[in-house]
């Protein structure tokens, strides 16, 4: 692991092995995420562009429709049991 300094001008330079390990170029942009007690840093990942044609039914379900409702409850129920297991 190496170390940096920030900079008069806040910047700081993300060691010479770590941007090649990680393929990181100039004028990548970064997502500043602040954990508490420090930042992280990922890059923005952006999507090629694409049709609906090109994604609609990639994610094919057969059974009954789900309303919004439903959806919210399964995301509820999947975190919390999700929480559940770490403990």
């Amino acid at each position: 692991m190496g170390t940096t300094k920030l900079s008069s001008k806040g910047q700081v330079i993300i060691p010479k092995a770590l941007r090649e390990t990680y393929n990181w170029q100039a004028g990548l942009e970064f997502m500043v995420i602040d954990t508490g007690d420090g930042i992280l840093l990922k890059p923005v990942q952006t999507f090629a562009a694409t049709t609906l044609e090109q994604v609609a039914g990639c994610l094919a379900y057969e059974g009954p429709s789900k309303s919004v409702d439903d959806m919210d409850r399964a995301v509820r129920r999947g975190v919390l049991e999700a929480w559940h297991d770490r403990g």
